[in-house]
This record gives C-alpha cells, structure tokens and sequence, in this order.
C-alpha cells in the first residue's frame, strides 16, 4: 500500500541546502525597519521587500494601527458576511473604490483570497478565464477553483491573446485577467492593447495590481498610468505592500461588486481583517493622497538602480518599473550570488524554477521610496563586487 506521507519523507533538496548553508527561504529576521533589516545582529539593506513606499513604519500609519487596537480590540473574531464588518471597512472601501475611480469595493482578508474569491465566483461552468502564463499564483489558483474553462497565453504577447479570444465561442462568457506590474520580471501589461481586444471579442478585464497600486498612475494603478480606468473592469490590489497592511480588495461596478460579496467563498468563509489593519491601510491610503511625492521619489529610485545596473553589465530583462530582476540563468549560481549578497549585507530574494524558466533564474530586487542615496550606491557597490567575483559582468 502506498503511503501518503513518503513524498514528504523523501523530499531532501531544502534540507540538503540547509546543511550546506545556502538554505535562501523562511530566513526568521530579528528585525525589519523599513529599508533595513537584522537577522542576529547582522545588518542588512532590504531591497527584497514590496514596501514600495516604505510605509510600514511611517509614524500616522504606526498610530493609525495603535489606536484601532485600543479601540476595537485585536480582531473582529468573524467573516465580514457574519459579525465581521466594521463601519472602518466600508468606509475603506468607500476610499478605496473612489482612489481607483470605481463605483464600489469589497475588502478581503488576504490578496490571495481576493484573487480566489472573485475569479471563482465570476467564472461558471459555461465562461472562460484567460490570464497571462506569467499571471501570480493567486490567479492561476482562482482559475482552478473555478468551474469554467481556463485558457493562458504567451507572456504580454497580444497575438496569442488574440488567437485564444477568437477561438473561443461567442456564447461563453470570457474574463481575461493580467498582472498590471508583473512580480518578477518588473514589467508592465500592454493595458492599450488588450482593452482593444477585450472590446474586440466582448470579453470583460480584470487587472491585479497587487505590485502596481502605489507605484503607477500616480499611485492609482495600471488603468491610471495608462489613462484607461473607465475602460477595466475589474482592478484588483493587495494591502501588503503599498498599503503597508494586510488585505485585498477588488473594485468595479456596484452590481458586479454587489454579486461577489454574496458568492465568493474566501470572503464568506474567512475572518475579516482585524481593525489595525484596515486602520493602517486607510492611513497609508491618506499618505499616499497627501504625500505624492514618495511616488515620484521611487520613480527616481527605479531608473537610477536600473540604469546603474544596465552600466555595470548585469541584464535587468524588461523591467520598467521599481521590481528589477537581475537574471543569473542558473540555479546554482543564483544561490551562490544569493548567499554572498546576503553576507556582504544586501537582502535580495533567489527566484528560481518552477517559479520561472529554466534558465531564467534571477534575483528580484525591488526599491522603496525611503531607500537613502548612500544606501543605493552601497548595494551598486556590492552587487559590481559579487558579480566581478562570481563573473556575472
């Protein structure tokens, strides 16, 4: 007979990198303030975080969360369908719809759970999804737990979008879903191009702007950078980057809005976001209102560390945006460059397969607004050390 567990009993390869100490994940840090952080007394420049605008420690966003605790305590203790919804989360997706330019919003517990709930609450049995092959897990996931057809094409390649929405019935419904900033790569979707052909093929568009909302559109988005709000139907962002929080939300028409709320089972069947959080996204939503200036300073931040890189030979793939890939192509060599970073006192995060291409592995480096010019020219200073040593460049 065979045993469910010996798939665990034989899976050896973390615990094989632990013992050779180059073990890249689950690292517990001492400490994390903002662009710098401690793993047991050893300092690190943190530019491996989605702390985009580096609020998490911004002092009204620290208040905001203190003040709701003593407030209202640690946790709601319910799903916002029960005894789970504050006034403070319907006025956040009030704030929320209105930054994004949409007519309503609905706050859910995690980005994944929005992710989830909405796709499998839209997509029936006679629809089709068709998402990005580089779209987040949470996407790829939502697809699956739906009960309609799922379709993927070529990586921001339109004429594979294309040839999926035309061979698809006119009688199905279709929702195609891309990234709006993609995670990896740092590159942005082609929004122009696929509104054409969603109009084209009368098919509805939803962007997850979990890596863009904060740094695009003056902070509003994809649609927003683009100029094309009115035109997506669907956008879709987290709380646990920009928003320095915990939480998602997805925004649209009311009606539409209306039936996710009552169909979308992460959302019925899970905890609300406890009152800090929601206290702390609202926060740093004002931050964002009143402070447009660390968006401009990110901006600044991203052409400088890319085109510092570009110069010093390292390839930076198509990244336009404050996430910018350093491609490696090996596993191996990817950990090593990891590893000698992390002991140098750069934290950067490995990205290897199946989470890309063979050949394709990289180290994602990611800004935040509140990164000083010292602590950039040191990590430049760093990373031409490590790549000289490892012959990167």
């Amino acid at each position: 007979m065979t045993d469910l567990f010996a798939k665990c009993y034989e899976f050896t390869t973390a615990k094989e990198a632990m013992e050779a100490g180059i073990y890249p994940y689950f690292i517990p840090l001492t400490g994390n303030e903002g662009t710098e952080a401690n793993y047991h007394g050893h300092r690190l420049i943190m530019c491996g975080s989605n702390n985009y605008l580096g609020l998490t420690v911004h002092p009204k966003v620290r208040q905001a969360a203190e003040e709701a605790i003593q407030k209202y305590g640690t946790s709601c203790t319910g799903s916002r369908f029960l005894n789970g919804t504050l006034e403070m989360h319907e006025q956040l997706e009030h704030e929320l719809a209105e930054w994004v330019g949409k007519e309503a919003a609905l706050v859910f517990s995690t980005g994944m759970q929005t992710n989830l709930g909405t796709i499998s609450a839209l997509i029936g049995r006679a629809d089709v999804v068709i998402i990005d092959k580089d779209d987040h897990a949470s996407i790829v996931d939502g697809a699956k737990l739906s009960w309609g057809e799922t379709r993927r094409f070529r990586h921001n390649d339109m004429a594979d979008l294309e040839h999926c929405l035309s061979t698809i019935p006119e009688k199905k419904g279709k929702l195609v879903i891309v990234d709006g900033l993609f995670s990896m790569g740092g590159d942005v979707a082609p929004l122009p191009e696929i509104v054409r052909l969603c109009k084209q093929y009368g098919a509805r568009l939803m962007v997850d702007d979990a890596h863009a909302m904060g740094v695009l559109g003056g902070g509003r988005g994809t649609a927003a950078h683009f100029g094309l709000t009115d035109q997506v139907d669907l956008i879709m962002s987290t709380f646990s980057k920009s928003f320095a929080s915990l939480g998602g939300f997805i925004a649209g028409d009311e009606e539409v809005i209306h039936y996710i709320k009552h169909f979308a089972r992460s959302l019925i069947f899970s905890a609300s976001i406890p009152p800090s959080n929601a206290a702390a996204a609202l926060a740093a939503l004002e931050v964002m209102r009143t402070e447009p200036e660390r968006i401009e300073r990110l901006t600044q931040i991203a052409d400088f560390m890319r085109k510092s890189y570009q110069a010093l030979g390292f390839n930076t793939l198509n990244s336009t945006t404050p996430v910018i890939p350093i491609l490696i192509g090996d596993t191996m060599r990817t950990v090593l460059a990891w590893k000698m970073l992390f002991d140098a006192g750069v934290f950067v995060n490995p990205v290897l397969n199946p989470a890309v291409p063979a050949g394709q592995e990289l180290l994602r480096t990611s800004y935040m607004a509140t990164h000083t010019d010292a602590q950039l020219e040191t990590v430049l200073g760093i990373f031409e050390k490590v790549g000289k040593q490892m012959e990167l460049i």
